[in-house]
């Protein structure tokens, strides 16, 4: 297990290599005076200097090596330049969002991952049942179904209709006591910061702006999750050593839980694995709809106003997300099952 952790470490630069090539071939595609966004690190630099004199003094006249290891530079700098649309350096603006998706998303996660095992579990135990054809009809329903969809039909009952779930993060009263009051900030999570000030009037309001997206999520991604633990445990059902196992008098429930859920878990955990990237990288669609300020939205609002800078800077974001997540991936594989030898 060790080895294996330290390897795909040790493989880790390459493959961040590779991802900050891909991002700089597409910034290749841009011109010297779209690129230099990349570089002012403030607006007041723009006051001063003329956009030829800047291309000159970041050396975007030069050969694409050499304006690869400059942006390098800066990259490991923790500078990847100003964003017109935030206001804001990227790294700051990345740094300010980011919270607030990791905070949707681990609201999503334990009902989605829990609920679409659970679910799949049953579908695939009472197989061509009531319970069974009831669950794929959920499934197909929810998969079937755009997230801007979902989203808005979410909106429009809970928000339009009954009034409940209100869009954004925080009603406005309790926006105003977060950013000018004593509250005091410690993770930039509405709901954890509420408790850690024992606020408990702005953390049920946080609660009640986050309702309805994790609604949308967990039920997209239930369906999926569900369609997935379902043939995978009707796959595993089948196996002989279920059969052997039945055939010594095991009881059905031990059957499922020891034998046959823990070996049908591996494709779930790689879907787990994307899923959990997927929300983590900012669910562009459905913060754009709640307009809930994660960096799915701060994405959006930059690709709508052409800010290549920031677009950028948050693919490359997201890149070492992927290599994260998957690591994680496949370390859990041996947990699930012994049988994979990652030494």
């Amino acid at each position: 297990m060790l080895t294996f952790i330290a390897r795909r470490l040790l493989f880790l630069p390459i493959v961040l290599i590779g991802v900050t090539l891909m991002v700089f071939v597409v910034m290749s595609f841009l011109t010297p005076y779209q690129l230099v966004s990349a570089y002012i690190k403030s607006p007041e630099e723009l006051k001063n200097q003329s956009l030829d004199d800047l291309v000159r003094k970041y050396g975007l006249d030069q050969p694409a090596h050499i304006r690869y290891i400059n942006w390098v530079k800066n990259l490991l700098k923790g500078d990847l330049g100003y964003s017109k649309s935030a206001n804001m350096r990227v790294t700051e603006a990345i740094s300010k969002r980011f919270p607030a998706t990791i905070e949707l998303a681990l609201f999503s996660i334990i009902p989605v991952i829990f609920g679409g095992i659970w679910l799949g579990t049953i579908s695939a135990k009472h197989y061509n049942r009531p319970l069974d054809h009831i669950s794929r009809t959920f499934a197909i329903i929810g998969w079937s179904l755009p997230d801007f969809v979902f989203g808005l039909i979410m909106l429009m009952i809970f928000y339009g209709v009954l009034g409940w779930f209100p869009p954004g993060r925080l009603s406005m009263w309790a926006d105003t006591i977060v950013l000018t009051g004593d509250f005091v900030r410690y993770t930039g999570m509405n709901t954890v910061d509420a408790i850690l000030n024992w606020r408990w009037d702005i953390f049920l309001d946080a609660l009640r702006h986050l309702a309805a997206p994790i609604i949308t999520l967990s039920y997209l991604w239930w369906a999926y999750l569900l369609r997935i633990t379902r043939s995978s445990m009707l796959e595993v059902l089948n196996k002989d050593y279920v059969r052997t196992a039945r055939a010594k008098g095991l009881g059905e429930k031990v059957v499922v839980n020891r034998h046959v859920r823990r070996n049908a878990l591996i494709p779930v955990a790689t879907v787990s694995g994307s899923m959990v990237l997927g929300l983590l990288g900012g669910v562009v669609i459905v913060e754009t709809v709640f307009d809930y300020k994660g960096i799915g939205l701060l994405t959006a609002t930059g690709a709508q106003q052409l800010d290549y800078t920031l677009i950028l800077g948050t693919t490359l974001f997201y890149g070492l997300l992927l290599v994260v997540t998957n690591l994680i991936v496949d370390v859990l594989y041996a947990f699930i099952d012994p049988r994979v030898r990652l030494e």
